[in-house]
């Protein structure tokens, strides 16, 4: 007979170790499967590891409430166990005037979001801006009180250790291969050196960029209901010098596209250890892929230039890349939210799958725990 456990997890990126612990925490058996040799291998260690505020999505998307729950929970957690952060604030700052309506967007938006008081979004003028940042050029700025930055490896490792000291177990170098779904538990079909197939009685699949082809491979489920994934590919480029800035620096998105769109601007983001970096940019690709092409350079001078002239020539370096997982619907219409669609969404017991979770998913990742939890409640 297929031995049988309770949960199984298809993913041992953040928001799939978020999920066991909040599921082992809730007196679940978690059996975490992951296709890497270590955790959080793709999108969860390869993006800005900045803790969003949770203001650059219309109000109403998962997006926005779960990234503004997110942080809450977020913060607390990161004081609780010890885990490096930095409550920074963040300067978003239209460069040229003509720019200023998207920012008073924003701030409207951000009003609609459900912010703390102490999150609010205020303006500043160019001068102001300036007192804060010296280098920075720019017709006026809005302030995000309650951006940061963390360090992404270690609060992973913590959200495993939480849920290993919950009985939950990761398994590495464990591809799910395919799922049969069944009334009596899905049978879930797992490949490596050991390939082996389990009974679950919940199934997760938290695979970030795989996550859709993975339900495309999962027998019952209906295929109409799983998106297509496509790929854009963000490059980051690393300071060679000092950072110019004590904090993110985030323009709008040039072209007339701000970054509430789903756009993305050559901003500047300050790591723990006071190192800057550059990105990401926008770069489609049919796969996933991580080298970084040098002569990109040329856009991201031209491009941080416009709110810090003093950039020096020479001054960037080639540093990683990230990959973020675009999802279309099977008629072809754009989807610009999280789908975190579990028994009461699609009316297959003890099934959750987690597509197009990219920025703010590392944010959002203990209040996407909380939905996935719900949902199987139900």
């Amino acid at each position: 007979m297929t031995e049988k456990v309770d949960v199984i997890i298809a993913g041992a990126g953040v928001v799939g170790l978020a999920v066991a612990r909040a599921l082992a925490m809730a007196g679940r058996e978690v059996l975490i499967l992951e296709s890497e040799g270590a955790f959080g291998q793709g999108t969860s260690s390869r993006n800005s590891e900045v803790i969003h505020a949770g203001v650059f999505n219309a109000p109403g998307m998962l997006k926005s409430s779960l990234c503004v729950r997110g942080r809450q929970l977020l913060y607390r957690y990161c004081e609780e166990r010890h885990i490096d952060h930095k409550k920074t604030g963040k300067l978003i700052v239209a460069t040229d005037p003509e720019d200023l309506p998207q920012l008073d967007w924003i701030e409207d938006a951000a009003s609609k979001q459900g912010l703390e008081p102490e999150a609010a979004l205020y303006r500043l003028t160019a001068e102001e801006a300036k007192a804060l940042e010296p280098n920075l050029r720019c017709a006026a700025a809005v302030m995000s009180p309650s951006t940061g930055v963390i360090d992404a490896h270690g609060y992973m490792t913590a959200l495993l250790g939480d849920a290993e000291a919950e009985g939950a177990s990761l398994v590495l170098h464990s591809p799910v291969e395919h799922v049969i779904l069944g009334e009596d538990g899905h049978l879930v079909s797992i490949g490596g050196s050991d390939p082996i197939e389990l009974k679950a009685n919940l199934f997760i699949n938290s695979a970030g960029l795989s996550a859709c082809a993975l339900a495309a491979r999962t027998q019952g489920y209906p295929a109409h209901l799983v998106p297509e994934a496509r790929f854009v590919k963000g490059n980051y480029f690393t300071l060679t010098g000092k950072t110019p800035f004590t904090r993110p620096i985030y323009p709008l998105h040039q072209g007339g596209t701000s970054l509430h769109q789903g756009g993305h601007s050559l901003h500047i983001t300050i790591d723990l250890d006071g190192r800057g970096k550059f990105g990401p940019d926008s770069e489609p690709v049919a796969q996933p892929e991580y080298e970084v092409d040098p002569a990109r350079a040329e856009k991201f001078y031209d491009g941080i230039r416009k709110y810090w002239p003093g950039l020096p020539d020479g001054a960037l370096e080639p540093g990683y890349a990230g990959v973020r997982p675009k999802i279309v619907s099977r008629d072809g219409a754009p989807v610009a939210d999280f789908l975190v669609e579990g028994p009461g969404d699609h009316g297959i017991p003890g099934l959750v799958n987690l597509f197009g979770i990219e920025s703010p998913g590392l944010t959002s990742s203990l209040a996407i725990a909380e939905m996935v939890t719900a949902k199987l409640a139900r």
